[in-house]
């Protein structure tokens, strides 16, 4: 027996002094109003409402029962009430990790519409290219780019992250533009560290070792490459996210179009799905819709 949904009834009979008013009001039957008004006479022992053919009224006890009935509803309403103001006026402190170029050139504007909804709320952003223990670190929320490994975590998938193959013009002038992976061989490749470029180019057949590519530089930060590639150093695999600005300006030119590697993908990532905090729910929330499924950098 739900207690509360026979509080419910026995009130809203009392309210309307009849079953069949009950239940339209409470949108059930009125055998079902019944059974649940006796359901808890038979739990109290005690008669709380006087039945006729043409009227219901209350006993003695059940005015007595209505009254402490009709606080306590309307204290649950109360606090369920606060609760909600609670997750749409949010306040506090919201922790978040992102990846440094991620973070430096696409979550400002973000930010910026966001604590415009919620001005009460404080964000503490760090940025980072290392994978953070959100527990260990007290991270609410974890923006990841990439391909996910399973674990004990919840992910959310945000937007497509692609991947390009870039050069600029004057480099391709000199060295020659590559048309298909094998194209390749004696270039200058300036290698992302944290990613297996073996991977980059396995779905085409092609085995990594075999294209011979000069690794001039080696480093793990998006935008040093993307702007070492614009000073004709050599050619770079990188998300259009970093790499979308030079291309769009003619600094950089893409190559081998059709040859990108398959997609990543830009996760919100975060500890437990039950009883989330409002600010982190509002925050995924609105990053779930703020990208979209073709972000505006494509």
């Amino acid at each position: 027996m739900d207690k509360l949904e026979t509080m419910k009834a026995f009130v809203t009979v009392a309210q309307e002094s009849a079953f069949s008013k009950a239940a339209g009001k409470l949108n059930i039957s009125p055998q079902l109003v019944s059974k649940y008004v006796s359901q808890l006479e038979d739990k109290l022992q005690i008669r709380l409402l006087n039945r006729t053919t043409r009227k219901v009224s209350l006993t003695e006890a059940g005015i007595e029962y209505y009254q402490r009935c009709q606080q306590v509803l309307a204290d649950i309403d109360e606090m369920e009430g606060s609760l909600t103001d609670l997750h749409k006026n949010i306040s506090g402190l919201l922790t978040i990790s992102a990846p440094m170029s991620f973070g430096t050139k696409h979550l400002p504007k973000l930010f910026a519409e966001f604590q415009d909804i919620h001005p009460k709320l404080k964000v503490e952003l760090k940025l980072t290219d290392r994978k953070v223990n959100i527990v260990e670190e007290g991270i609410d929320v974890a923006l990841r780019v990439g391909k996910l490994e399973s674990s004990s975590l919840i992910a959310k998938k945000i937007t497509p992250i692609n991947l390009a193959i870039y050069a600029s013009p004057d480099y391709l002038k000199k060295h020659g533009t590559p048309n298909s992976p094998i194209e390749l061989q004696g270039h200058t490749y300036l290698k992302y560290n944290n990613s297996e470029s073996s991977m980059l180019f396995s779905q085409f057949g092609i085995e990594y070792k075999k294209l011979g590519l000069n690794e001039k530089i080696v480093t793990n930060n998006g935008d040093f490459l993307v702007n070492a590639a614009v000073y004709d150093e050599g050619i770079i695999i990188q998300p259009t996210f970093i790499a979308g600005e030079a291309f769009a300006a003619g600094k950089l030119k893409q190559i081998l179009v059709g040859y990108e590697p398959a997609p990543l993908a830009l996760y919100a990532v975060y500890a437990n799905r039950k009883f989330l905090a409002g600010k982190v729910r509002t925050f995924i929330d609105f990053v779930s819709q703020f990208y979209g499924d073709v972000p505006y950098w494509d």
